[in-house]
């Protein structure tokens, strides 16, 4: 298939996820909530740029990332080096995590914390959990276990951890695991767990996602022992005013070169690293080798597009909208329309598309991408009206992340361990672009207006994103498991052998 068929098929599954929300928002303003006619405007321009920052990005991240991940994770395996494994495993953690464009959203917005020192906090937190992943692999270590561990830390700190801090912390733990870092951290999973032969080598190629979204969390709380006067930070906003269709298109203009910047900032720690390492010990033939390098240049000219349209046309609008309608006397509104934004809101999540693609083949079409959209699109929608009720009521987070882990990591013991990885993977992709910078806004604007308090009822909204899919794919998976045990051997489905793990990137 040519590259230009394949951008089309891209186009058209972007344009699927994009629409509805898109449709959603557009009625709402045009026939409910009466908004500033430049920030519909905007708006409209950024789901096209969206449309096709995302069809480039899919594409790009498939040729690019998810085959550096390959690569590599198979040549560190072939060494069996120890010591090399985890020290490249700490650099790469690191490199990745700089490049995540959620975290950079998510830090530009924290107030009284340096955006830097919490970028660097964090990608150390994502560096050490992701030699801690590769050590499970390795040993085999049941991810279960692990996670009790570090969620029993996570929890015993948040004791201690002032609350206007909380949030952030959870909330950074769901931002590290967006576009960039999924399809790079699944592929160096599934690279390395060929180096075992055993039955469930496969299975736990999964769950670095979800353990690189406990580090971070820890990180920032430990951090937050450094600031700990979060909750009296200003954090005001104010809707923009986009007047005429010069200003909007100005603003368009003059965001193009700082995402442009901004993203090659991103890619370069990666691309430079896939440099050194082609030159030092892959050394892929020519064909394979442009093909990476065709991925890197759609990857970043999709997310310059992505980021762009999301931060020019979608946030503002966001916030806007929930400061609009928080000020109505239907403020209570907001929880149902919150969750009905949810369910549409998820499928534009591009690495959701990435892990739901990975999760079928690596399952041999047992785990169907559709059957996960549609587990995950339930989780998103209940998360988000959580949240509008923490804003509403005021709530603290605690009272919704103790419940939901308790029950996500008394599931764990009742179904297969792939489900559970998959599921703790899950919630690390489903608080992506979209939601930092959609949804988080909307709920902002509406925790404003109702005159909640921003640092603890509106920042939280990515961890209760991170937190529902753990129980709603397990679920799954636990009815997935009933299923099995009620087929005829004959319609028993069969695992994997070993080598189709193999197959998988060599083929690539």
């Amino acid at each position: 298939m040519s590259d230009l068929s394949v951008i089309k098929d891209k186009l058209r599954e972007a344009s699927l996820a994009v629409l509805p929300i898109t449709v959603l928002v557009s009625v709402l303003c045009l026939f409910l909530i009466p908004m500033d006619s430049g920030l519909m405007l905007a708006f409209v321009l950024g789901s096209l740029l969206l449309i096709s920052g995302m069809a480039l990005f899919t594409l790009g991240s498939d040729m690019s990332m998810t085959e550096i991940g390959n690569h590599i994770g198979s040549r560190m395996t072939r060494s069996r080096n120890l010591t090399l494994i985890l020290s490249l495993s700490l650099v790469l953690g690191a490199a990745i995590t700089i490049a995540e464009p959620d975290l950079q959203v998510l830090a530009a917005n924290v107030p009284a914390v340096d955006t830097m020192t919490l970028i660097i906090v964090v990608s150390l937190g994502v560096a050490i959990s992701l030699m801690l992943a590769m050590i499970r692999i390795l040993f085999a270590i049941p991810i279960v276990w692990m996670l009790i561990v570090l969620y029993a830390l996570v929890f015993g700190l948040a004791a201690f951890t002032d609350k206007g801090f909380l949030s952030i912390a959870f909330d950074s733990g769901g931002v590290t695991t967006g576009p960039m870092t999924v399809p790079f951290i699944i592929s160096l999973g599934m690279g390395v767990s060929a180096i075992r032969s055993d039955e469930n080598a496969r299975s736990d190629g999964f769950g670095l996602v979800a353990l690189c979204s406990v580090g971070p969390i820890i990180a920032v709380m430990i951090l937050g022992f450094i600031y700990p006067d979060t909750g009296t930070a200003d954090v005001s906003m104010t809707a923009v005013k986009l007047s005429d269709t010069l200003l909007i298109g100005r603003s368009y203009i003059s965001a193009f070169p700082e995402y442009m910047a901004e993203v090659a900032r991103a890619l370069a720690p990666i691309f430079a690293f896939f440099m050194v390492f082609q030159v030092v010990s892959l050394r892929l033939r020519k064909k394979p080798f442009l093909g990476i390098l065709m991925g890197i240049a759609y990857t970043y000219i999709g997310l310059v597009l992505f980021l762009t349209g999301v931060n020019v046309g979608f946030s503002p609008l966001g916030f806007g909208l929930g400061e609009s309608i928080a000020k109505t006397p239907f403020r209570t509104a907001l929880v149902p329309l919150a969750m009905l934004m949810g369910w549409f809101i998820i499928n534009a999540e591009p690495a959701v598309h990435v892990l739901n693609k990975q999760v079928e083949e690596l399952s041999a079409g047992a785990i169907s991408a559709r059957a996960m959209g549609t587990s995950l699109s339930i989780a998103v929608a209940a998360a988000n009206g959580l949240a509008m009720i923490r804003v509403l009521t005021g709530a603290p987070i605690m009272w919704f992340l103790i419940p939901g882990y308790a029950i996500s990591l008394i599931l764990a013991f009742f179904v297969p361990p792939t489900f559970t990885a998959i599921a703790f993977d899950s919630g690390g992709v489903a608080s992506g672009p979209m939601t930092a910078t959609f949804m988080l806004p909307f709920v902002m604007g509406a925790c404003q207006a109702a005159g909640g308090n921003v640092m603890t009822d509106a920042f939280g909204l990515v961890a209760m994103v991170a937190m529902t899919p753990l129980i709603t794919v397990q679920v799954m998976g636990a009815i997935s498991t009933v299923r099995s045990a009620k087929l005829t051997p004959s319609q028993e489905f069969t695992t994997m052998a070993d080598d189709a793990v193999i197959e998988l990137w060599e083929a690539a």
